[in-house]
């Protein structure tokens, strides 16, 4: 069975997977709306893993046994000053869940929890891959500058 510290902090973990979902459907709204399509299929792609995520948290803790605890999803903004600063506020937003991930670890740890730390560690290594996708979309933003070719390219 899972402690009740680490049941509470996974719930929590839950509502930031499922927040993070929201995010990036907003961001794909946005993108939808400047006609960039291809950036906004990529949000929704985004948003759909976080909701995977967010299950995998769920079968995790009603396999130990636990209680999930929905809690309500925050507001997430609407407008950003650019596709660049929209995936900058989705890298930024990778890296908080990172720490979020990497909190519940040392939680394990603490708890010598086994089996939360055998199932956090691939949350640790998509974390890796999480902030990568969206930092190399940044980087090339950054590069090709206000160039409206660019961006379409």
């Amino acid at each position: 069975m899972l402690s009740e510290k680490m049941q509470g902090a996974m719930n929590k973990q839950i509502n930031a997977e499922l927040h993070s979902a929201y995010i990036y459907l907003s961001i794909a709204a946005y993108f939808e709306d400047k006609n960039l399509s291809g950036f906004g299929a990529w949000m929704r792609h985004q948003a759909e893993e976080e909701v995977g995520h967010a299950m995998r948290f769920f079968e995790f803790i009603a396999e130990r046994r636990g209680r999930v605890l929905l809690e309500a999803v925050g507001a997430v903004p609407t407008e950003w000053a650019s596709p660049l600063a929209a995936f900058e506020n989705a890298f930024q937003h990778e890296q908080k869940i990172s720490g979020m991930i990497n909190d519940l670890m040392t939680l394990a740890q603490k708890e010598k929890d086994y089996a939360a730390a055998s199932f956090l560690g691939w949350f640790v290594d998509e974390q890796v891959e999480e902030e990568a996708s969206a930092d190399a979309i940044v980087q090339k933003l950054k590069l090709g500058g206000e160039s409206g070719a660019a961006l379409l390219f």
